[in-house]
């Protein structure tokens, strides 16, 4: 494929590198861990004179604030989202694939483990619901399971997008990332403004996307062209702006509070991530290649949604056990943030790792099952794609229960459906499947 020069636009030639890059994969591994652990400790539960009760540890907790700076992994999730989905999709086009292959293809290997674990909760809040376990509590539970979803449908959109924001990197990549950058700013303005927080949640557009295509630029090879010294001045610009937001309350110091609505602080959280990752890129590739971290990721990397997709319900059901057990025994569970509770964290941390990583080896196949022959209908592809992020927001807004799971799947079944080509449709001479 030969791509006519750009002069103000030319992609800088990236330093040679293996097809796969084990250090990034070893770096999105390292995120999904930081995912389960840091909602492993924010989940937690009481016991009170009227039953259970699922409650979020970190609230009003002083610690959740350099918690969140170790452990707010999100904004460089999507850069590595960016860099991945950026070099996918240029390969697949080389060999001959067309946009609505990459859409299809994502769309198959991000809701098809997910159709799977929403019927498992619905079916699981049925049987809970006949057995008699409040319905207050178990609204709860479908609570706490639905709000980790916000990040597969964010994620979703932004793959979706990602071919006609790649073509938009292509033509001109620092408009369309600044005016991505722009649009966040000018949500957080309004919002300040206004009061209505509501407005925030346009940001869960304009700053994921935002950073996904911050991650473009790590593909193209444009940041690591920088020279060392620019990107130093470049990580320690971000952290000095993030430090003049905090102290001066423009934005709140902790960094779970920027993520509900997200934030512009979260592009500077991305560019320090980006050009740390820049600066340590070799140091990281050769770490990875190591037997343990090597086998960390290619664990992860196999089943990185399906260990996302079961963390919480698996937490949950641990938070579930652990109330009954109080009960049972009469035993008194430590107060949360007290020192018996954080002495007992560790011992909590590693079985819901180890649960974690049981259940995910048992749920693989629903995530790395080849994808069906794609459909080469745009419309329909969209519309899938559409319909599938209702049945997540569904969720999301609505919280899980019964009624919403099933909603849900068949919305998310009819997202897969259109994704996918005709049977009738795949036994037709290719001229009249690309002309259809």
């Amino acid at each position: 494929m030969t791509i006519a020069p750009a002069p103000r636009t030319a992609t800088p030639a990236p330093p040679h590198r293996p097809p796969r890059d084990t250090g990034i994969d070893l770096i999105r591994a390292l995120c999904v861990l930081g995912v389960v652990l840091l909602h492993g400790i924010m989940v937690g539960v009481t016991v009170t004179g009227s039953g259970p009760v699922f409650e979020n540890a970190s609230d009003g907790s002083w610690w959740i604030t350099p918690l969140s700076w170790v452990l707010q992994v999100m904004p460089l999730f999507f850069v590595i989202g960016g860099f991945s989905g950026y070099l996918a999709y240029g390969q697949l086009r080389e060999r001959g694939g067309s946009a609505t292959d990459f859409v299809a293809g994502r769309l198959h290997r991000l809701f098809r483990p997910a159709i799977f674990t929403v019927v498992v909760v619905g079916l699981a809040l049925a049987v809970l619901t006949v057995i008699g376990i409040p319905a207050d509590l178990l609204a709860i539970a479908g609570f706490r399971y639905g709000q980790p979803l916000w990040f597969l449908g964010v994620f979703v959109l932004c793959q979706a997008l990602l071919p006609a924001l790649a073509a938009a990197h292509r033509r001109a990549p620092y408009a369309t990332i600044g005016t991505l950058a722009a649009g966040s700013v000018l949500v957080d303005v309004l919002r300040a403004v206004t009061g209505i927080d509501g407005l925030g949640f346009l940001n869960l557009a304009f700053v994921w996307m935002a950073l996904q295509q911050l991650g473009f630029f790590l593909a193209d090879g444009r940041i690591d062209a920088l020279s060392r010294r620019t990107r130093v001045l470049a990580v320690a610009g971000a952290l000095v702006l993030l430090t003049v937001a905090f102290l001066t309350g423009v934005y709140s110091p902790d960094l779970i509070a920027n993520i509900n609505p997200p934030t512009a602080a979260l592009l500077l959280v991305g560019v320090v991530h980006a050009g740390a990752v820049s600066l340590h890129r070799d140091r990281i590739e050769r770490f990875s290649r190591r037997p343990l971290p090597a086998a960390f990721t290619g664990f992860v990397t196999r089943r990185a949604m399906t260990v996302y997709l079961w963390h919480m319900p698996i937490l949950l059901a641990m938070a579930g056990l652990t109330a009954v057990f109080a009960l049972l025994t009469g035993a008194a569970l430590p107060a949360l943030g007290s020192g018996d509770w954080w002495a007992g964290r560790p011992l909590w941390l590693a079985t819901a790792l180890a649960l974690t990583a049981v259940v995910a080896m048992a749920f693989t196949r629903f995530e790395t099952l080849p994808a069906p022959e794609p459909t080469r209908s745009a419309r329909g592809l969209a519309l899938g794609a559409l319909l599938g992020l209702v049945g997540i927001v569904l969720l999301l807004v609505l919280g899980t229960s019964v009624a919403t799971a099933m909603i849900a799947v068949a919305l998310l079944a009819a997202s897969l459906r259109l994704a996918r080509r005709a049977p009738e449709a795949s036994a037709r001479p290719r001229a009249s499947i690309a002309i259809g």
